[in-house]
């Protein structure tokens, strides 16, 4: 096997020409068996097999860099710098990242979870680089879905005016830019790449230069009609005007082919981006047939294509899908935004019944925000469905154009809390905090999936901004015979005794229940309270049982720093005057990395054990 001879970076530099087809179907095979077993990215990585082993071809690793976009592409970028062995171990606890590390290997230039971002690192690699006089090669690698997010923008809009070489990959895999129309553009790109065309073209400005008095004009005239020729013929012209070179489109999985394009690119005194045009999930028949099904998936049988885990029962997302219908047939006002996750958030079924109210704006979700202000000033109820690790992008637009203007906009905050083998880049662990933080801003966290759908049907009346945060996962079916209606800054008593009060945050009351239950079994007397609203906090509540409870406990799936603990302390120093102790426990503030939910609990103390642990020494006064 010739996958077998890679072993450290650089190493595919060794594998003869004629063996590199052989060598991308080795990789294909290794990566369906290996995710089949894992879970991960798949169609993804299996669109860049030759694209990947191209780069690493043209690339001094790991003097050279390259920036992966998102990085769930970056699994054979992984197999070819010598972490092949490590591949059982995939978004494992303590195993290798399903995305782009810098601690866990050198060629990994830099972490990457979140869309839109490497262009403007590989920007301020390459600029560092200059600074310390260092000659290598950057490239940042992002797909076309990546191009509907701002930041890119704003990222190409200053490397225009850079003067050195940086090489941008655009890994389009849905030919949503441009299409390819044949052999002219493939005859354009590898002219405009090749050398003599520039030098010719330089040397026709220079000796039109010394031409007295016409020399200028015939330039500028010169140049207008190469430009208008171009706009008619070449698809990137928009990169051109910026004043970046377009090469492309090209094929993506032909690597010598891209081989010969990228060292040509390397050639450039400027910025130049290369349209590699790929296809998602190739080599792999259910994975060509059903590519989103394939994004992320969890293990499945590689023979079928068919996830071996059956859902069992309804999830959190389900719940949204089925309730978003219900409220936008009973309110024609209502309208649902989310930023290139239809299928993750749940508005697949909304989109198909009202497409008229229905906005997929990409992946922008800053732009996400201040549209669905736009269409809350405009008289429209808009739900915004995004998950938590992302909407953090959009911080400074919920509070400027949101909550300033008290804009009746719903936030929809799937995936809140831990989330498993994604790993730091995705965790949910901070929306409490920052959201918080800001005036006008109401949270809700449902204890089940029945009070989420009470809490959506609830925001449609409710004037002002609203947060409603739930976990991934199965949503819980337990205290169904608790449903009391909602009422705006209140609590929900589940069981009321004396000695210990737990005020559990949304997805905590199941875990909540079964921390009761042990210490009652060791002869506790244990109050169980629904905090509802993180905010605002239920001061009326936190006074209540802190007249009746030496200790109170607050639970949540939050980090510590600012979360719904730190307002109930923040009550009760300025509210309670008698002996009573408060334990908040809620998630360690660092960066948690991938794992199973489960394993995750345990290492933030929030798994039954070690909760009980906790409070019984908080009793005992320790």
């Amino acid at each position: 096997m010739f996958l077998e001879q890679i072993n450290k970076p650089n190493d595919i530099k060794n594998i003869d020409p004629e063996n590199y087809m052989e060598l991308a179907r080795e990789i294909r095979r290794f990566l369906v068996k290996k995710v089949s077993k894992t879970g991960g990215h798949l169609a993804s990585n299996l669109g860049v097999v030759e694209l990947t082993m191209a780069l690493h071809l043209c690339l001094d690793l790991p003097e050279d860099k390259i920036v992966w976009d998102v990085g769930h592409q970056s699994y054979v970028h992984k197999i070819l710098t010598g972490r092949r062995e490590d591949f059982d171990s995939l978004r494992q606890y303590g195993g290798l990242s399903g995305f782009p590390k810098h601690r866990e290997n050198v060629t990994d230039a830099f972490n990457t979870g979140h869309a839109t971002t490497s262009i403007s690192a590989a920007l301020g690699i390459a600029q560092a680089n200059d600074i310390k006089g260092e000659e290598h090669t950057v490239v940042a690698v992002i797909g076309d879905g990546a191009l509907t997010g701002g930041m890119a923008y704003e990222a190409l809009n200053n490397a225009a005016r850079r003067r050195k070489n940086l090489i941008i990959i655009l890994n389009d895999n849905d030919m949503s830019i441009s299409k390819n129309v044949g052999g002219m553009q493939i005859y354009l790109s590898n002219i405009r790449a090749g050398r003599p065309y520039n030098d010719v073209k330089d040397a026709v400005s220079i000796a039109l230069a010394h031409i007295p008095k016409l020399g200028p004009k015939l330039i500028r005239n010169i140049k207008k009609t190469k430009s208008s020729l171009k706009q008619l013929i070449v698809p990137g012209m928009f990169f051109e005007d910026m004043g970046i070179t377009y090469l492309g489109p090209v094929a993506g999985h032909n690597v010598q082919g891209l081989v010969k394009i990228i060292n040509e690119a390397k050639g450039l005194d400027h910025p130049v981006v290369i349209h590699v045009c790929t296809k998602k999930g190739k080599g792999y028949g259910p994975a060509e047939a059903d590519p989103g099904k394939f994004h992320g998936i969890s293990p499945f049988d590689p023979k079928t294509g068919k996830t071996l885990a059956a859902k069992t029962g309804e999830d959190y997302t389900d719940i949204v899908s089925k309730t978003m219908v219900e409220v936008g047939a009973r309110c024609e006002n209502v309208a649902a935004v989310c930023a290139a996750m239809s299928d993750g958030t749940g508005l697949t079924r909304f989109m198909h019944r009202f497409p008229d109210r229905f906005f997929d704006v990409g992946i922008a979700e800053e732009h996400a925000v201040t549209f669905a202000a736009g269409l809350a000033s405009g008289g429209l109820k808009p739900f915004v469905c995004i998950y938590s690790s992302f909407l953090q992008r959009s911080y400074d637009q919920i509070l400027h154009d949101v909550c300033i203007q008290n804009l009746p906009v719903t936030f929809l905050i799937d995936r809140a809390g831990l989330v498993g083998n994604d790993g730091e880049t995705h965790q949910g662990t901070f929306d409490i905090s920052y959201l918080r933080t800001i005036p006008n801003m109401n949270i809700f966290a449902p204890k089940n999936g029945a009070e989420l759908k009470a809490a959506i049907e609830f925001s449609i009346d409710f004037h002002s901004p609203l947060a409603i945060r739930y976990p991934k996962g199965g949503a819980y079916q337990g205290l169904s015979e608790f449903d009391e209606p909602i009422v705006y800054g209140k609590s929900e008593y589940i069981y009321r005794e004396k000695e210990i009060a737990i005020i559990a945050v949304g997805s905590m009351v199941e875990k909540a229940m079964e921390v009761r239950k042990r210490l009652k079994e060791e002869g506790h007397n244990v109050t169980l309270v629904n905090a509802r609203f993180v905010k605002p906090v239920d001061e009326e509540m936190v006074k209540e049982v802190a007249k009746y409870h030496s200790l109170i406990v607050t639970m949540e799936e939050n980090v510590l720093t600012g979360g719904y603990g730190m307002a109930v302390l923040s009550v009760a120093n300025k509210h309670i005057e008698q002996d009573c102790r408060i334990l908040n426990i809620a998630i360690p503030n660092v960066y948690i990395e991938q794992g199973s939910r489960e394993r995750q609990f345990k290492e933030c103390g929030l798994d039954a054990d070690t909760m009980v642990n906790k409070i019984k020494e908080a009793c005992e006064g320790r």
